[in-house]
């Protein structure tokens, strides 16, 4: 047997695994991106004012900062496999319940049980990519994890926004969880848990060799994965407030319907997919965090093109905030799970999507608020653009830092 050969075989574990993975993000990734078209008429029959559509849809972030670290421990004491499926079918049982909910305070509860399963399975997939793909294929593999949210998306939004068209907003969330549970049963069926640890990676990009990171024993005294953490949720608070906020200001500005904002939103995702695998490549070939400077230098000034009010403008803006965004995010995520060895990469995702939380929490409810404050959108779009800023500046300092450790190694 030829060492290709061998390579071969031994990779197809890892690929029938990786295979299984993403299905689960796909119908996750379908309820959890693609309902936003559903919110205006979730937020006109449940009789939510926008501060409440903010907490609505900021709980993402509420859930996330509780549940994130639970996550990370559940993967990491019982197995990713079953956490995944257990979060899967949680999913599937939160969004029936809101499919039935009859006013804001059901509405609210049901969506918490929602998010609480989807954030158990989304911090499970991670764990379940970092621990079979290959460190050496780690830009790209996030890549094309990071397409395959997009394409839920992409396929969600208008599927989502049909749906509430013909038969309204409820069957299109139970549409989003017999998904889930199809899903559940699919990744099952596919995925190997592995028990072998992740390889730290070598090389003048790698950002594992930092020999503080790389030694501590435990995710939770390592201060680079708190850097992490801060990064990816003010990096992310873009993508986490425009997807759920694009519907609102299409029909309130441009006076589209579902469908129409469906669109907008399907439209940053298609670029996200390209995004996505391009990134994935650059980020396995060259200095990472010099790639992450050049794609926040863009976020910034697409998060400002935002506030022009010409139709054609906004479209452009929206595509780069979210394209960009979920790309980062996703290759943010990709360098944690570089950080650690072994099974602390349980514990890693769940204290970097802990950052993601407080984030993804404070930025919907924000924007929700400046929204109700000042009576427009500007505000939010403002603050969005300096949060990108901020992780602008964050980045260029740990460029600096791994850079001169690099130099003294």
């Amino acid at each position: 047997m030829t060492s290709a050969t061998a390579a071969s075989q031994n990779s197809r574990p890892w690929v029938v695994s990786f295979a299984g993975a993403l299905v689960a993000l796909f119908a996750m990734q379908m309820g959890n991106l693609g309902f936003s078209p559903l919110l205006p008429s979730i937020q006109r029959d449940l009789a939510m004012n926008f501060t409440q559509l903010g907490l609505f849809t900021g709980m993402y972030g509420l859930i996330a900062l509780t549940m994130s670290v639970p996550a990370g421990f559940a993967a990491h004491r019982f197995g990713e496999k079953r956490t995944l499926i257990c979060g899967l079918v949680i999913v599937a049982i939160g969004l029936a319940m809101l499919g039935r909910a009859a006013d804001a305070g059901e509405g609210l509860i049901w969506r918490g049980l929602w998010i609480t399963g989807y954030r158990f399975a989304f911090v499970t997939v991670l764990v379940a990519v970092a621990v079979t793909c290959p460190s050496s294929l780690k830009g790209r593999s996030m890549g094309i994890v990071g397409a395959t949210s997009s394409l839920a998306s992409i396929i969600g939004s208008p599927a989502g926004g049909a749906l509430e068209r013909e038969f309204g907003w409820r069957i299109a969330v139970l549409g989003y969880a017999a998904a889930a549970l199809v899903a559940a049963v699919v990744f099952g069926a596919l995925y190997r848990a592995t028990g072998r640890p992740t390889r730290v990676p070598v090389g003048p990009h790698a950002v594992a060799q930092d020999p503080v990171s790389a030694s501590a024993p435990s995710a939770f005294r390592t201060p680079i994965v708190w850097v992490l953490a801060l990064v990816l949720g003010l990096g992310g608070v873009g993508q986490f407030s425009i997807t759920f906020f694009v519907p609102s200001v299409a029909r309130g500005v441009f006076g589209l319907d579902a469908v129409g904002a469906g669109l907008i939103i399907s439209t940053g995702y298609a670029g996200a997919i390209i995004a996505n695998l391009a990134i994935g490549t650059l980020m396995d070939r060259y200095n990472k965090w010099r790639i992450l400077a050049v794609m926040f230098s863009i976020h910034v000034v697409a998060s400002l093109a935002m506030t022009v009010p010409d139709l054609l403008t906004f479209r452009i803006a929206s595509a780069l905030v979210l394209a960009i965004g979920f790309t980062a995010v996703n290759q943010l995520y990709g360098i944690a799970g570089e950080v650690m060895r072994g099974r602390e990469v349980g514990n890693v995702m769940g204290v970097v999507s802990l950052g993601a939380g407080v984030f993804g929490y404070l930025g919907p409810q924000l924007f929700g608020a400046l929204r109700d404050w000042t009576g427009g959108f500007a505000a939010g779009f403002y603050a969005v653009a300096a949060a990108d800023a901020i992780t602008l500046c964050i980045i260029l300092i740990l460029h600096r830092q791994v850079s001169r450790r690099a130099e003294a190694n």
